[in-house]
């Protein structure tokens, strides 16, 4: 998997598209998954959106990350959903958790049509103490909030690595959960989100160690 990650550097993703027959979208719009899935393809990915890594038999995870050309995040990462009657009582049980244990991030450089960008180098990261440490307080802290019903108390600005965002193609998609009054109330589906100072952070710190 590795190699073929690192074969993909330097390519446009019109290159790697063309060998799997698919055309690249005029833009991302409509399309906002097509750049993961593609390279998805090109890795031999696995298991989709279940909560396990994409290449389950190796335990990692795959991510893209739209970069600018020196390298900086342009946004923050998706990482996977967050349903407040389906989060583990622990971080330990957690699917965050297990799908961040171990990454393979993929660098998309630039922001021009999508098959015009191209895939930067490759880095493999699992994260350390101090890493992990950060996660499970941001993990913690919004956990409480959500499964509490304290929907209000949740913005974009809580937590420093991570972020409780809504998660949905428009604002229709929710569901029904109690507030912290205990009346039902419907809310936009939610998902984790790393912040882009934190990604390249440990960008940063993964290419030191390879």
């Amino acid at each position: 998997m590795l190699d073929r990650a690192y074969a993909l550097s330097g390519l446009t993703l019109s290159e790697i598209a063309r060998r799997y027959g698919q055309t690249p979208p005029p833009d991302l719009r409509r399309h906002k998954g097509w750049i993961g899935q593609l390279l998805e393809m090109a890795l031999g990915a696995r298991a989709a959106s279940r909560a396990e890594p994409d290449f389950p038999h190796l335990g990692v995870e795959l991510k893209t990350l739209p970069v600018d050309p020196t390298g900086k995040p342009y946004e923050s990462t998706f990482v996977c959903t967050a349903p407040p009657g389906g989060l583990a009582p622990t971080w330990e049980e957690s699917w965050l958790r297990r799908k961040l244990s171990c990454v393979l991030w993929i660098p998309i450089i630039g922001r021009d049509a999508p098959g015009d960008r191209v895939v930067g180098g490759a880095v493999r990261w699992q994260p350390d103490v101090r890493e992990e440490q950060s996660l499970r307080t941001d993990w913690e802290a919004l956990r409480a909030l959500l499964v509490g019903g304290r929907l209000d108390e949740i913005s974009g600005r809580r937590g420093a690595v991570l972020q409780l965002r809504p998660k949905g193609a428009n604002a229709s998609d929710t569901s029904w959960v109690l507030d912290a009054d205990a009346n039902w109330v419907q809310e936009q589906h939610r998902a984790f989100y790393l912040r882009p100072k934190f990604t390249q952070e440990l960008l940063t710190r993964a290419l030191r160690t390879q």
